[in-house]
């Protein structure tokens, strides 16, 4: 499940995720995302990861399908808030291949300390 929450910074597209992500899940999210894009604002994404069971083979297709059509370069940071070491692992990993993209992982107890980070962004 992706379900939207609020953050208390408008800038940001904020989410949390729980179990698996349905293809409606995506598809809504990337909708999101698409507005800011067409009014020409960056993305600022916050991401809490709850619990992960998976993505739906039509999310992934939604996804991929995003990422041909906009690329990455609509990105500005991006912050990625859990308790799973191994998430953290690859959000490290990704810090290194989106170069242009500020990528931070967080502690679940870190939470404020995301949301600051996220409204440090150069605009």
């Amino acid at each position: 499940m992706l379900e939207m929450i609020d953050i208390g910074f408008e800038k940001a597209v904020a989410y949390r995720v729980k179990g698996k992500i349905t293809e409606e899940e995506m598809t809504s999210l990337f909708s999101i995302f698409k507005e800011k894009i067409d009014k020409d604002e960056k993305l600022i994404v916050y991401q809490e990861v709850v619990s992960f069971g998976g993505v739906e083979f039509g999310a992934i297709v939604k996804k991929i399908k995003f990422f041909i059509d906009f690329g990455i370069s609509h990105f500005s940071k991006i912050a990625i808030v859990t308790h799973k070491k191994w998430i953290h692992r690859l959000v490290d990993l990704e810090g290194k291949i989106f170069k242009n993209i500020d990528i931070k992982g967080f502690p679940i107890e870190e939470k404020d300390k995301a949301v600051e980070f996220l409204r440090n962004a150069n605009l």
